[in-house]
């Protein structure tokens, strides 16, 4: 790992950075799994002016205090960039404690950069973020179709724990919830 690789927070400059690579990422992950139009319609202005609201207000205003938004860097041409960001915090699913259980809820790389070692970064830097602020276990929800996303986490230890739900994307997507214990 280079040392001008790191994880640090998101700040508001980051924005137009972290919408940029949420759509390209959903673009790589769910291109088989959604038609065309909706994976379309999810790189249009419409929807990046969403995306730019929302993670805009997770940095300026989160819900909780232990919610967080970081950011994975990395050199490009003498240039640092953001290459990669994780969105956490306490769980929000009615089966879990909130005090104990965390979820990751956005795990993005550029697709130009995966296999370089941001993925992990962002994924340890959650769980150092998540042990710290008193978490037992930390979820993520997948699509429950092979796809890169769900290898990345089963490949680090995280394991399916029953949960399935369907999000309409333009069809039904099928999604399992993942685990992974970060503390005793």
């Amino acid at each position: 790992m280079s040392s001008a690789q790191f994880v640090r927070p998101a700040r508001a400059a980051d924005v137009d950075r972290v919408v940029d690579l949420q759509v390209a990422s959903w673009r790589s992950v769910y291109k088989d799994l959604l038609p065309a139009e909706v994976a379309e319609e999810l790189s249009g202005d419409q929807a990046r002016e969403s995306f730019r609201e929302q993670w805009t207000a997770a940095l300026e205003s989160p819900p909780t205090s232990k919610h967080r938004l970081v950011v994975a860097t990395d050199e490009d041409g003498g240039v640092r960039t953001v290459v990669g960001f994780a969105a956490f915090g306490p769980g929000g699913d009615p089966d879990l404690w909130p005090a104990r259980d965390a979820e990751v809820f956005a795990l993005h790389v550029d697709p130009e950069r995966v296999r370089e070692g941001h993925g992990s970064r962002l994924v340890n830097a959650c769980v150092d973020h998540l042990v710290e602020g008193g978490f037992g276990t930390a979820h993520v929800w997948v699509p429950e179709e092979e796809n890169a996303l769900r290898s990345f986490f089963e490949a680090s230890g995280w394991r399916a724990d029953g949960a399935r739900r369907e999000i309409d994307m333009g069809r039904l997507l099928p999604m399992v919830r993942l685990h992974a214990a970060v503390s005793e």
